[in-house]
């Protein structure tokens, strides 16, 4: 781990013959804090070029496949960059819009970064979007911080430490059984796939940023997500952290949790629901996918 997210113990007399004994990172603590300053100073940034309810004053121009990138996320990416260099130097880099390369390989620690989450929405005035970041160790999150600057919502979570928004503590949902009056975001495509399948549930309004979906399982606006087959790392590292801190897990179909920085960062169909559903919400996607048996 960094030596910025450890701290030793005082010192006993046997105490160098012991490895250094790490402590848990709280999110009151001051890296936990820089991570959420840079988020929401970049939220700011963003906010330079939305327009509530009309479209971006940001230069638009699309990747391969059509999905469109903006200005804004670039001006972001570059900001985040360097802001978050500097609180951890010997972490790695990954993120949507800066070029990749396989020197993050190499690193036990590496920054994970959507600059906008939900450009697509952004775009057209939706508030649906967020800055997201996580700080990903030997691929799991150690810190995660998904800040939605046009919702002035801003969720935080530290491995073993809990979740917060808006710096009060969030859990996910109590629903003991996945059935119609379950609430439920997913692709349409999926929805229609799952009602075709019998299943019964309440779709909720689209939200645009895939980590805004995932949290808002975490913080019980939902009780299970459903992602399709293009998800990357930068869109749901933090976010898995957040959910699984509160609660709740986001998994493959196989069940086990995600592994991030690996060389290829996409994903196939995730769920994301509270542990006490999650078997039941991942048994349907398997369904759809001839799995069941699985």
């Amino acid at each position: 781990m960094s030596a910025a997210l450890q701290r030793d113990k005082r010192s006993r007399p046997s105490s160098r013959l012991r490895q250094p004994t790490l402590i848990a990172t709280s999110i009151r603590d001051t890296l936990v804090q820089s991570v959420v300053e840079a988020a929401r100073d970049a939220g700011e940034l963003a906010l330079g070029f939305f327009r509530p309810n009309a479209a971006t004053s940001a230069g638009i121009s699309h990747k391969p496949g059509g999905s469109p990138v903006t200005e804004a996320d670039f001006a972001v990416d570059r900001f985040l960059k360097q802001r978050l260099e500097i609180l951890v130097p010997e972490a790695g880099w990954l993120s949507e819009e800066t070029e990749d390369t396989p020197a993050r390989l190499s690193k036990n620690l590496v920054f994970v970064v959507d600059p906008i989450d939900g450009t697509r929405g952004f775009v057209r005035g939706h508030g649906g979007w967020a800055v997201a970041v996580a700080l990903v160790e030997h691929g799991r999150p150690l810190i995660g911080v998904i800040h939605a600057p046009a919702l002035r919502e801003t969720y935080v979570a530290v491995k073993d430490a809990g979740a917060t928004l808006n710096g009060k503590a969030i859990a996910v949902s109590k629903l003991r059984l996945f059935g119609k009056e379950a609430r439920v975001a997913a692709p349409l495509f999926l929805a229609g796939r799952l009602r075709e399948a019998g299943l019964q549930f309440t779709l909720q309004p689209k939200i645009p940023s895939l980590a805004l979906r995932i949290v808002s399982v975490a913080s019980g606006v939902l009780d299970a997500g459903f992602a399709s087959e293009n998800s990357n790392d930068w869109d749901i590292a933090a976010a898995d952290l957040i959910l699984h801190e509160a609660g709740g897990r986001l998994a493959s179909l196989d069940g086990r949790a995600l592994v991030y920085n690996r060389r290829d960062t996409s994903h196939g169909l995730l769920t994301a629901a509270p542990v006490q559903i999650h078997a039941e919400v991942n048994a349907a996607a398997r369904m759809l996918n001839g799995l069941a048996n699985g």
